[in-house]
């Protein structure tokens, strides 16, 4: 089994169809064809089958082929890992952040990554939580996450490191007519604005239960947090975020935090990597950043009803 006939397959799995495959790869069909034969043989089953939609995997053929993925994704990293420490500086990073490391740390690490690592191709994938991260985290397709904490524990197979604890607040824009609302009470009759997993439905009507409160009625769902923005920033709707929005500056001036005397937990912010492998230098060193970032964080903005 050699590396071109694991490519080959990935490259028939991704075109979905020999032809198409061939045309993007500029090899031939019969070159293909062969070396899925090969690998059919040397595993003892088939890896695809034809259907009248193209070519499909078969369920044992999706298995070798995540695999397949897995270990060409590693050779391609101890390449670049090798070159790096040689003094290249080629290669890929890949990160899963959330909102609040977006927000809160990107804006430091990333000038400083890309004048270290200027030829490097990094990719900062959005990811509102762990578990939307988590199968791509263990097959290699990111080499770690940072973001909300799973509020489990996880699997051997990874290893998380606590970067700071968090707090929600309530937000709305400037000149919303509750603007100056000091507990969860006043805010019955306001419209709600959250974006799931972040702070979903039942985290929601939890929150007002705790205090004793119905559960407001009007909701709207931006479905993502850029929707989130646009609600707030357009319309008198409120919206309970990390602590982390009011501080990044494109938001800055035009919303402003409901003073409310109730304190809203969050999630910690953490970072996971898989424990069986080590990250490259360029991905290692981003993650340092991450930690220098983390560890003087400027002190958030708070409402008069918590200093």
């Amino acid at each position: 089994m050699k590396l071109h006939h694991l490519r080959d397959v990935i490259a028939v799995a991704d075109a979905g169809s020999l032809r198409a495959a061939s045309r993007k790869s500029g090899l031939s069909q019969s070159t293909m064809t062969k070396s899925i034969q090969y690998l059919e043989k040397e595993i003892g089953a088939p890896i695809f089958e034809r259907q009248q939609r193209g070519t499909v995997l078969t369920p044992l053929g999706a298995l070798f082929v995540q695999r397949a993925r897995v270990a060409t994704g590693e050779l391609s990293r101890a390449r670049e890992e090798i070159q790096q420490h040689l003094g290249g500086g080629d290669g890929r990073v890949v990160a899963c952040l959330s909102t609040v490391p977006h927000m809160a740390l990107l804006p430091e690490v990333l000038p400083r990554f890309l004048e270290r690592y200027p030829r490097v191709q990094l990719s900062v994938v959005e990811g509102l939580g762990f578990s939307a991260a988590e199968n791509a985290l263990r097959d290699g397709e990111i080499d770690f996450y940072i973001g909300l904490g799973p509020g489990h524990s996880l699997p051997g197979e990874f290893v998380l490191e606590k970067l700071f604890d968090n707090e929600r607040c309530v937000v709305c824009r400037k000149g919303h007519p509750q603007a100056e609302a000091t507990s969860l009470k006043d805010l019955m009759e306001a419209r709600w604005s959250m974006s799931s997993p972040a702070f979903d439905d039942e985290e929601f009507a939890a929150l007002f239960r705790r205090h004793g409160l119905p559960v407001p009625s009007s909701r709207t769902f931006g479905g993502s947090i850029l929707g989130q923005i646009v609600f707030v920033l357009h319309a008198d709707i409120l919206a309970i975020v990390p602590r982390q929005w009011l501080a990044f500056a494109p938001l800055q001036g035009s919303i402003q935090e409901v003073p409310i005397k109730e304190t809203i937990g969050a999630p910690a912010i953490v970072m996971v990597r898989r424990a069986s492998l080590p990250l490259t230098p360029a991905a290692e060193y981003f993650c340092d950043l991450v930690r220098r970032a983390s560890r003087h964080l400027p002190e958030l903005p708070c409402s008069a009803s918590m200093r």
